[in-house]
């Protein structure tokens, strides 16, 4: 099973790089391409659950107790940046690659009370990704920052970010 979750690891990275790798090859398959890389996402994901679930437990390293709550704080932070990628208010802007850094601080979070190998695949895969990611759009070019909004609409981010993190926590409870 753990094959199956590397594979699934490795075909996200591959499907979610090759628009940055093969510039070329991806503009060359225009709006037809998006089939097959949504396809191919789809796929990925499906491997990463079923190895990740199906993978024996393999203990590594046993992170301290008080990690889970620096891991929640942190998880509360990955949701709010993530929200920044779609507001329209006074911190639109603040951050070149939103989702990409929650993403990195969702994988950090989970890597600091996950002690499995299993967890280490998968979250520290996630992490190389968002971070060569990173890496390749900024070599990419200039960012041109986008003028910030209205601060209220700020405020419904904060507030949107606390209903998806009760959310977010209350399917980890019943899983």
């Amino acid at each position: 099973m753990y094959l199956i979750l590397v594979l699934g690891v490795l075909l996200w990275i591959a499907a979610h790089l090759f628009k940055r790798v093969m510039p070329d090859a991806r503009a060359a398959l225009g709006d037809k391409g998006r089939g097959p890389i949504a396809i191919a996402i789809f796929v990925s994901l499906g491997l990463i659950i079923w190895g990740y679930r199906g993978t024996e437990f393999i203990h590594v390293w046993a992170p301290p107790a008080f990690m889970v709550h620096i891991n929640n704080l942190l998880m509360l932070i990955a949701v709010f940046v993530f929200g920044m990628s779609e507001t329209k208010g006074r911190l639109r802007g603040k951050l070149r690659h939103p989702q990409l850094t929650a993403v990195k601080i969702w994988a950090v979070a989970h890597l600091m009370v996950n002690g499995d190998l299993s967890s280490i695949i998968l979250f520290g895969g996630m992490l190389a990704w968002a971070v060569a990611e990173v890496v390749l759009i900024n070599r990419a070019g200039p960012w041109e920052r986008p003028e910030p909004g209205e601060a209220r609409k700020d405020v419904l981010l904060i507030v949107i970010t606390i209903v998806m993190f009760a959310i977010i926590t209350g399917v980890h409870v019943l899983l």
